[in-house]
């Protein structure tokens, strides 16, 4: 039964994440120009979905612990299935301000609560299949721009119609997520349902003064805002060192490839030695890998440090969700990924903004040193932090 209802996860976060990667990458930049919009108004659409997850991912994940996992993934299904037809419908940029934000709810809602369901499926092994669930995900994240990249590009599409056929597709991939999600079964109750407000109100309270959740979650976030420089601006640095954009696109395909490819090893690595001590470790690796883009200045060293941070995104990222759960009781799990939903998206938000002050300031290079030592600053109070909190104490009956 868990086998099954994993299988289909997996299959409903692929499409998922497929349908919410095509309606942004490469599209949105260029459809947003086609409409008439500057960069600045590029910029801060391409922001806002990133915001809805800051503002939803928490109450999400409190819901699913009030109405149970599937009731919300199947919300979040609706939206992914429903938010292309909208892109069809755009005629000015505000209109497709608008439409972001509703389709960033899907996103928001979806990742924390299949995120706890996949920690409630399985215990032992919850690392290793936390994963696998996110390099499922990861695949739709990687096939997206190649095949919203294609239809852009199709000779035979008519200006304009060709960002129309991407929202198609996009929808047809949410129709398939929706269908997806539907077929979960109902594995996993409503564990909170049964608690009255006032104990629900304080198991909550504790979530969130919980030191060991709050570290794990500001790791992950500043190591996604070392990612969300890297993704912005290591095709100009690559520029800025002589290189050319087929050179930026390998480096950045290598270190995708190399965190797919990767985090399910990771994950079963943490189940069995330990969460925290790779939580710290692939902290300092990528803040090393990071400060080296920031020195090197030709292809093979810079795509090593490429593979390297992908890897440490891996060794990171595949510990930091089981922890999470590992620190968690069942009734208040969605919160608390919720919570590292939340915290993660604002570092992830706020890395391109404060490394591109940095750059138009200093120039690319303090731009990915100063992400690097954000990295290992956290890195260090995240392990001094830790040693007062337990290998895993729960805040109530798991």
């Amino acid at each position: 039964m868990k086998r099954g209802a994993f299988g289909v996860l997996c299959a409903t976060g692929l499409f998922a994440i497929f349908s919410s990667t095509i309606s942004k990458s490469p599209v949105l930049p260029l459809y947003m120009t086609y409409l008439g919009a500057g960069p600045s108004a590029v910029g801060l659409v391409a922001s806002v979905s990133a915001l809805t997850g800051v503002l939803f991912s928490l109450p999400a994940g409190v819901l699913s612990d009030r109405v149970g996992r599937r009731r919300m993934l199947i919300l979040s299904s609706v939206v992914f299935a429903t938010a292309p037809l909208l892109y069809l419908l755009v005629t000015k940029p505000y209109q497709f301000a608008l439409v972001r934000l509703y389709h960033g709810l899907a996103t928001a809602i979806f990742i924390p609560v299949a995120t706890a369901l996949v920690s409630e499926l399985f215990h032992a092994e919850r690392g290793e299949k936390i994963s696998y669930f996110s390099t499922m995900t990861l695949a739709g994240r990687f096939m997206a721009p190649i095949v919203g990249g294609a239809i852009i590009a199709s000779a035979w599409f008519a200006p304009g119609v060709n960002f129309k056929a991407v929202y198609v597709v996009c929808g047809a991939a949410g129709a398939a997520t929706l269908v997806l999600a539907l077929r979960i079964p109902a594995t996993v109750r409503a564990v909170g349902h049964d608690r009255d407000r006032a104990e629900w109100l304080l198991s909550l309270k504790a979530l969130l003064s919980n030191r060991g959740i709050l570290l794990t979650s500001i790791v992950e976030a500043a190591i996604l805002f070392a990612y969300g420089t890297f993704e912005t601006f290591l095709p100009l640095r690559a520029i800025e060192a002589g290189l050319t954009p087929f050179h930026a696109g390998a480096m950045i395909s290598a270190q995708v490839v190399t965190l797919a490819l990767t985090k399910p090893v990771m994950g079963r690595f943490s189940d069995r030695h330990g969460r925290r001590p790779q939580i710290f470790l692939g902290a300092v690796v990528g803040a090393a890998s990071v400060f080296c883009l920031s020195r090197f200045g030709s292809f093979f060293p810079l795509i090593l440090s490429s593979v390297l941070f992908g890897l440490s995104l891996s060794v990171v990222t595949s510990a930091t969700s089981a922890y999470i759960a590992d620190l968690s009781p069942v009734a208040s799990r969605g919160a608390a990924m919720g919570v590292l939903g939340s915290v993660m998206d604002i570092g992830h938000t706020t890395g391109p903004i404060v490394s591109g002050l940095i750059a138009a300031r200093f120039g690319y290079s303090y731009a990915f040193a100063g992400a690097a030592f954000l990295l290992v600053v956290i890195g260090l109070v995240f392990k001094v932090g830790i040693s007062s909190v337990g290998e895993a104490p729960k805040l109530g009956r798991a």
